[in-house]
């Protein structure tokens, strides 16, 4: 056996000592106290995780049938008002053909065009109140902004705010106003 100095030896011992202390009685039970403490926050953290992720989901979810509900409340507004722009034109060409109507009275309610013309107006009006386009009676009704659009006032025997004379039909598409009617509105009897 080879015979190592006394000061290299102490210095081995004290590295291997340093390397592997010698565990003291209260060190177990510190370590695990501090493991546990570790444990426990990460448990804290992945459950505080686990929280926003589940509410997370639930708000998700729940937006998800918030847009469903919409898209089909959208789509069946769309299918029920699809025609509003076709009834839109069709309405001035409703106007013409009125006009055109009193001018043919003009002629003679016996002559043989106003009488095909009232056929072929009352064809029209009663296919368009089956597909839902309703005209907006104004004579003799109270003024209603939702409804009409005043375009002058006059003196009348009427109360004032009460529609004398319409210029241009209004109409209603099922539930919706589709164009208002241009009344003359009364501005109550004429002062002298």
């Amino acid at each position: 056996m080879k015979k190592v100095p006394a000061s290299e030896q102490e210095n081995k011992m004290k590295r291997s000592a340093s390397a592997n202390p010698m565990p003291s009685p209260a060190a177990p039970a510190l370590a695990t106290d501090l493991e546990q403490a570790e444990a426990e926050d990460a448990m804290a953290g992945l459950q505080a995780d686990l929280d926003r992720f589940r509410d997370l989901a639930l708000r998700s979810q729940a937006d998800f049938e918030n847009y469903k509900k919409r898209s089909a409340r959208e789509k069946e507004e769309a299918i029920k008002y699809a025609n509003n722009a076709l009834l839109e034109r069709l309405v001035g060409i409703i106007d013409n053909f009125e006009l055109g109507l009193a001018a043919a009275k003009e002629q003679g309610e016996q002559s043989p065009i106003y009488s095909g013309m009232i056929l072929v107006q009352k064809q029209l009006s009663d296919l368009l109140a089956e597909n839902g386009l309703q005209p907006i009676e104004a004579e003799g009704k109270t003024f209603d902004p939702n409804l009409h659009e005043a375009i002058a006032h006059e003196p009348s025997d009427s109360p004032e705010g009460t529609v004398i004379r319409q210029a241009r039909r209004g109409y209603r598409f099922k539930d919706r106003l589709l164009r208002p009617a241009r009344v003359i509105v009364s501005s109550g009897p004429a002062k002298k």
